[in-house]
């Protein structure tokens, strides 16, 4: 039993080194890999009634982006998806892209994936002892609850303003914008964390 965990560990940090001595090609073809990985699970919606931003499964693969690809190679996945989603593919939610959609009610959200896959890779790449479940779960709350969602609510704010010519009060935006996504974000924020713990070397 001891020899197999010492060969998990062992394996288990053979694989991160791996990637982190490859080539620049290859880490840009994982950047662009997960960046199709986040346009798939953001086909995964369940619309609200009474908001325009809808529950995805996108912000797992956010998340992940930055543990396991650190912060240069993670944050151009997202950079990938929102530039590609922009340009021409239609990988955002219920298979949509073009301006439009960054300037539209969950614009601010995806300008917040960058931010987040950034944080969570520099924190994974700084602080290896960081990559265990109860630190890495407080890094990715603190990623998605404030990073991802305050230029989230802030762009769904400006979108209500200029695009419906209506003020929203703190309480309202927070029920549109937040609340709803609570529970949802902690399972994944949980799960990506279990994530590090199992595939992340602690060394």
């Amino acid at each position: 039993m001891n020899i197999n965990i010492e060969n998990y560990y062992t394996a288990r940090k053979n694989v991160f080194e791996r990637f982190n001595e490859s080539s620049t090609i290859t880490k840009i073809v994982f950047s662009f890999l997960m960046a199709c990985i986040t346009g798939l699970m953001a086909q995964i919606i369940i619309p609200l009634p009474w908001t325009p931003v809808p529950i995805t499964a996108q912000t797992f693969a956010v998340l992940c982006s930055g543990l396991f690809l650190g912060k240069r190679y993670g944050c151009l996945s997202q950079i990938m998806y929102v530039v590609l989603g922009i340009a021409f593919v239609p990988w955002f939610g219920g298979m949509t892209g073009g301006l439009d959609v960054l300037l539209g009610s969950t614009g601010g959200y995806l300008i917040g994936f960058i931010i987040a896959s950034y944080f969570i890779g520099y924190i994974t790449d700084k602080y290896a002892k960081a990559r265990n479940f109860t630190r890495m779960f407080a890094v990715i709350c603190v990623a998605n609850f404030a990073l991802i969602y305050i230029p989230g609510l802030l762009g769904l704010a400006l979108w209500m303003y200029f695009a419906q010519g209506t003020v929203v009060g703190i309480a309202d935006l927070l029920m549109m914008g937040l609340v709803p996504f609570i529970f949802g974000d902690l399972v994944k924020v949980a799960g990506a964390a279990g994530l590090s713990k199992v595939f992340l070397p602690k060394d």
